[in-house]
């Protein structure tokens, strides 16, 4: 089970709590939806902004997320990357 979570109202005016709960919900424009796990967690944010939201209930999974690499990380990997391939050359 997951949530169908869409932005339906603008949130210009609204608390600096609630700005980051909707970014938090990953939603970052007027009409944006996201498709997340139903948790515990996720009902409490679209509660504090149900106002602003519309919750619909689907039988699909939710995407797992991908955890990426910090900047810094990538940027390193990369440097050592070309460093091999010279040394190779």
């Amino acid at each position: 089970m997951a949530l169908k979570v869409k932005l339906t109202k603008s949130f210009s005016g609204s608390s600096e709590d609630m700005l980051a709960t909707i970014k938090g919900l990953g939603l970052k424009k007027f009409g944006d939806e996201r498709l997340l796990k139903d948790t515990p967690a996720v009902r409490g944010m679209v509660f504090k902004v149900k106002h602003l939201v519309s919750l619909e209930t689907v039988s699909q999974e939710a995407p797992a997320s991908k955890r990426r690499k910090p900047r810094k990380i990538v940027a390193r990997d990369r440097a050592l990357e070309r460093l091999a391939a010279k040394a190779q050359a």
